[in-house]
């Protein structure tokens, strides 16, 4: 019991020194507490290097989570994730030309030799390798090339040059993704005479094509010519002669018959019965009637007159001018020139009224 109460008395004396150092050693861990606990977020790679035992670990990548070190050493957090970053170059052609480049860059570092990049490069492997790569390789390029080849077929050949600057870059354990051409500026007289060149290039290649187009035309008009010729004169020899309207009058009938649009047909034109639309016979073809007295044909006047006038032109005396009108019929008949014409288009001969003794 004597040696249990000298204990207790020992470690009553001790507490208050005891608990001060324990408050010490909270307030330096909660001080160095950012260089221990070490958390690596998603998308992100650590790197170990310990100042006294032998510096950078580059065998191993440390994944995402928290880790604990010694607060003398670090880890220093990569973003392995793919990344895109905007930059704007100058270049000279092989004229002297001034050309402006905005380019796309998309990179990120190769997982397993994250280390070895830290150890070898830094973590600004974009501005001391990237960059400068592309510039170089965009700058030797351009200069060999001219305004009008830039603006043309430049960019196939630019993409080759950035496909083998991404090659060398891919040695330093560094992926790149692509090199995007975003956009090639020009000066605007420049990009304006090249646009102009273009355009009446283009012009002179329509023009040629509608040349040749046309006689393309002009020949089929000419194979389309000779087949209805060959076709007419098939027709013509199977079809009496002076028939060939006839049959194309019956054809134009059918056709007109078969549409279905609302129509009037008339029928009766000609001693064919065809539509009015077609007058088959020509003058020379109608048979041949002599004038009457009154000058005109006697089968228009038998066409045109009524039966009624006929019949009084038949009861007309030969000699019409020794008719003798007495005066009362003189005073009731009105006068009438030689030159004056009915209602009905017939001449009426007429005397004027005898003077009597």
């Amino acid at each position: 019991m004597k040696a249990f109460d000298k204990l207790k008395q020992r470690l009553d004396k001790l507490t208050i020194p005891l608990q001060v150092l324990l408050l010490i050693f909270l307030l330096l861990f909660i001080y160095f507490s950012p260089s221990i606990v070490i958390t690596i977020k998603p998308g992100e790679a650590g790197v170990f290097w310990s100042r006294f035992f032998g510096g950078t670990e580059v065998d191993k990548v440390y994944p995402e989570g928290i880790h604990f070190i010694f607060p003398w050493d670090e880890m220093v957090i990569y973003n392995a994730r793919l990344r895109a970053r905007e930059h704007e170059l100058e270049v000279l052609t092989i004229t002297g030309l001034n050309v402006q480049l905005y380019l796309s860059i998309r990179f990120r570092p190769e997982y397993r030799f994250i280390a070895l990049l830290h150890q070898k490069i830094g973590p600004n492997y974009l501005e001391v390798v990237i960059i400068p790569e592309v510039t170089a390789v965009l700058r030797e390029t351009i200069g060999t090339m001219t305004s009008d080849e830039i603006y043309t077929t430049g960019r196939k050949v630019i993409t080759i040059a950035i496909n083998e600057a991404i090659e060398q870059v891919a040695q330093r354990f560094i992926q790149v993704d692509d090199v995007l051409i975003k956009q090639i500026s020009l000066p605007n007289i420049v990009a304006e005479s090249i646009k102009f060149k273009i355009q009446q290039k283009h012009l002179v290649e329509a023009h040629k094509f509608i040349v040749e187009k046309e006689k393309v035309e002009a020949e089929r008009k000419r194979i389309e010519a000779e087949g209805i010729r060959d076709h007419l004169k098939t027709v013509a020899s199977a079809i009496p002669e002076g028939e060939i309207l006839t049959w194309r009058g019956i054809q134009a009938t059918e056709l007109l018959a078969q549409s279905n649009n609302t129509k009037i047909v008339l029928i009766g034109g000609g001693h064919e019965g065809l539509p009015l639309i077609l007058n088959a016979e020509s003058p020379s073809s109608l048979p041949y009637s002599p004038p009457n007295q009154h000058g005109l044909p006697l089968e228009s006047m038998n066409s045109t007159v009524p039966k009624k006038i006929q019949v009084q032109e038949k009861t007309m005396p030969q000699n019409p001018e020794k008719m003798t009108v007495s005066p009362s019929q003189q005073s009731e008949q009105p006068v009438v020139s030689q030159s004056q014409t009915t209602q009905t288009g017939r001449v009426v001969p007429t005397t004027p009224p005898s003077q009597t003794p």
